[in-house]
């Protein structure tokens, strides 16, 4: 009888598991891992270990930006074990070719061209310190709106490189199963999350765990805005 009450425990209500992720032998922190029949999502620590409700059957997905995903359907031994044990490969990357260059380490700064420490500029950066580098250019370039041209460069830019990071931070299936968000509506929702303060800070820090929580509350406003345009 206390056999068949345990197996019912654990296959009606679920069982929180303890869990812990390798990439070779090295305990991998930041992994993402989502119960994709319950939608239960949950983050490794910094020693790669996590704890995740599970039945038998369920299939846990384990995913990062620089690993392959892994697909683990739960079986009535692992709900046994003291600690499951989920094994990672990191993605091959494809390297651009590399040019031996016998001046490799001579720059403008080495050479006394430019003061050691001097900021550097994105490219649309460039273009505005260029437009406003004297008084007279200030006024000139004031008056045909080509700085506000510029200026306004610099936030697209600036957009784009955090439309990047998004779209390596989540998988497609996490929007769709997860937040809801339609397939064909993915981008415009990635969109509305870099335009929002708190989220942008969270991509820029690199904070997972509070980009995850962000996102969240982003996708409940974006479906009432999807709702509203029907």
């Amino acid at each position: 009888m206390c056999f068949v009450q345990i197996c019912f425990g654990q296959n009606g209500n679920g069982k929180v598991i303890l869990g812990q992720i390798f990439e070779q032998s090295t305990p991998i922190g930041g992994v993402n891992i989502i119960n994709n029949d319950t939608q239960i999502a949950t983050v490794s620590d910094d020693d790669g270990r996590f704890s995740i409700s599970v039945k038998e059957g369920d299939v846990l997905v384990f995913s990062a930006v620089n690993l392959d995903p892994v697909k683990r359907r739960i079986t009535i031994a692992d709900l046994g074990l003291s600690l499951l044990s989920i094994k990672m490969t990191a993605k091959e990357i494809e390297l651009k070719e590399v040019v031996v260059n016998d001046n490799y380490g001579i720059t403008a700064e080495n050479l006394g061209i430019v003061p050691h420490g001097q900021k550097t500029y994105t490219p649309a950066e460039r273009k505005v310190y260029t437009a406003t580098s004297t008084s007279v250019d200030k006024i000139l370039n004031s008056i045909s709106g080509r700085t506000a041209m510029l200026k306004k460069e610099i936030s697209v830019e600036k957009k784009e490189m955090l439309f990047r990071k998004i779209e390596y931070l989540f998988e497609e299936n996490y929007y769709t199963e997860r937040l809801k968000i339609p397939v064909n509506d993915i981008k415009g929702f990635q969109l509305f999350c870099v335009d929002d303060t708190e989220f942008a800070v969270s991509l820029n820090t690199k904070n997972k765990t509070m980009s995850m929580f962000l996102i969240t509350d982003l996708a409940r406003k974006y479906l009432i805005i999807l709702e509203n345009e029907k």
